[in-house]
């Protein structure tokens, strides 16, 4: 994980402590071992690992710096990306994932335990449903997510969850333009307007990534989101 803390001062510009070099190399071991039982991601090369899970997720704090990021959710967690090394990188943050597949949870569980994590929860279940619920509806700072849905459906996942003044990120790939655009009236509807893309190159991988940044500038409407499965079969 060298390499990685190389990679990260040059792309987003931080620096990682001796001690979140270590806890990310026993996350990445940690990664590989499960995948190869559980099959939890397809990308299981550690080199990979390294720039398509860790650094990706990592470089989302070039969005979050400057900003108030005391509460933040992950929708679509997965084995923890971006959420568990964002949490890694500011200690400070009490993070809430949020994660459907069971085998993946648990993942993230024993992660969060092995790492000894504080203020990390992890809760199994649709988002549409979070969205609704008083516990976790406009409490965030932010709402990420990466590769979980296109863009007029993620914003209805997302925007629900953020309070007014907070933001969404959702971590997109070249799409990410078009994506935006397609999103413009989704992301009014729902109380939120286009802020900035921000371009991400990562060593060694082609594809240009983006961080697609949106303000949440008024309260959702009490009918968003909708029922499960309803955002992605009908996107605003």
């Amino acid at each position: 994980m060298q390499k990685l803390a190389q990679e990260l001062e040059a792309v987003v510009g931080v620096t990682l402590n001796p001690q979140q070099v270590a806890a990310l190399e026993i996350y990445a071991q940690e990664l590989i071992d499960w995948n190869a039982r559980y099959s939890l991601t397809a990308i299981d090369d550690p080199g990979k690992v390294r720039v398509k899970h860790f650094l990706d997720s990592l470089s989302a704090y070039m969005a979050m710096r400057n900003t108030p990021v005391e509460r933040v959710i992950d929708v679509g967690t997965g084995a923890g990306f971006p959420g568990l090394p964002l949490k890694i990188l500011c200690p400070h943050i009490k993070i809430t994932l949020v994660e459907s597949v069971t085998k993946k949870v648990k993942f993230c569980e024993h992660i969060v335990e092995k790492l000894a994590l504080e203020d990390v929860v992890i809760v199994r279940e649709r988002v549409e449903v979070l969205g609704k619920d008083e516990i976790f509806r406009e409490k965030y700072d932010w709402a990420v997510a990466r590769a979980v849905a296109l863009m007029p459906i993620l914003m209805e996942f997302l925007l629900p969850l953020v309070r007014v003044g907070g933001r969404v990120l959702a971590m997109k790939g070249e799409s990410a333009p078009a994506e935006a655009h397609t999103a413009d009236r989704a992301i009014g509807m729902l109380g939120g307007n286009l802020q900035r893309l921000i371009p991400v190159t990562l060593p060694g991988v082609v594809e240009q990534r983006y961080l697609v940044v949106v303000d949440k500038v008024a309260t959702t409407p009490e009918k968003f989101p909708r029922r499960v499965g309803i955002p992605a079969k009908r996107p605003l």
